[in-house]
């Protein structure tokens, strides 16, 4: 089964509206990911397969050593919509009817294109942010020093006295909310338009101003399905990441459609 083609726009450039951006949206948006996943299956599973590989080998790598096991995947998560940027090339293919393997991904990839490039090292300093605030607050609030996993799990995460974890998640929210915003939109419009870097992202929090709730459920969607990969030995990221990733498609579809967005085509 292949994707319908992109409506075509009218003298003024407008496209038909799509679907309604409601409560159900989201869920809507993952059962097209997953049909996407299933109909062209191969770049999915590749991409997926080195982000659960890369898991696993951090994972037995520094399965005792907490703050470098919390950085790598701290880092991991914040830059991961980047890494999956080359699924945007297959859904745009996909979208028009096109089967896909790899060498639209490499050709992105190796496309210089410096806003992807920049994009990337934003977020990976974003990365680097909260681990040095998270480390700031662990260790000048935590009974004992953190050095492993286990601490971590017996000294903030079951801790009987309120504080330390609700701040400690509340302050990863906080800071993950901008992240989100700036990007949920921005990637996918980056990959599919010659929109400047900074209207990209400025059309990203539009969209996000514009259904908060639906795209605050959208990023709990996200959050649950990529703990849930992890969860799974890291192999449910094979399934996770790509079904993320081309929903997310979906998502930037109906935004632009909506007119909510209004990426540069020319």
């Amino acid at each position: 089964m292949t994707n319908p083609p992109i409506p075509p726009t009218d003298a003024a450039g407008n496209r038909p509206p799509g679907p309604g951006i409601g409560w159900s949206a989201p869920w809507r948006w993952l059962r097209l990911g997953l049909r996407d996943y299933a109909a062209n299956p191969l770049p999915g599973v590749l991409h997926g397969g080195m982000m659960a590989l890369f898991g696993l080998v951090v994972l037995v790598a520094l399965h005792d050593q907490f703050w470098l096991l919390a950085g790598a995947f701290s880092g991991f998560l914040i830059i991961a919509p980047a890494l999956a940027s080359g699924l945007y090339a297959v859904s745009r293919h996909l979208e028009r009817g096109e089967k896909v393997c790899c060498s639209e991904v490499v050709q992105l990839w190796t496309s210089g294109d410096r806003r992807l490039m920049v994009f990337g090292l934003l977020l990976g300093l974003a990365g680097t942010g909260w681990m040095l605030t998270s480390a700031a607050l662990i260790t000048l609030w935590a009974p004992v020093p953190i050095l492993r996993p286990l601490d971590f799990l017996q000294h903030v995460v079951l801790d009987k006295r309120v504080g330390l974890f609700e701040v400690w998640l509340l302050l990863g929210a906080w800071l993950a909310a901008p992240v989100f915003a700036s990007s949920v939109m921005a990637l996918p419009m980056l990959v599919d338009t010659p929109t400047p870097l900074w209207r990209a992202v400025a059309e990203s929090w539009r969209a996000v101003g514009s259904r908060p709730v639906v795209m605050g459920v959208w990023a709990l969607c996200i959050v649950a399905l990529v703990a849930l990969g992890m969860a799974l030995a890291m192999v449910g990221l094979m399934l996770t990441v790509p079904v993320i990733a081309y929903a997310s498609w979906h998502a930037y579809r109906d935004f632009e459609r909506a007119g909510l967005i209004q990426p540069v085509r020319t």
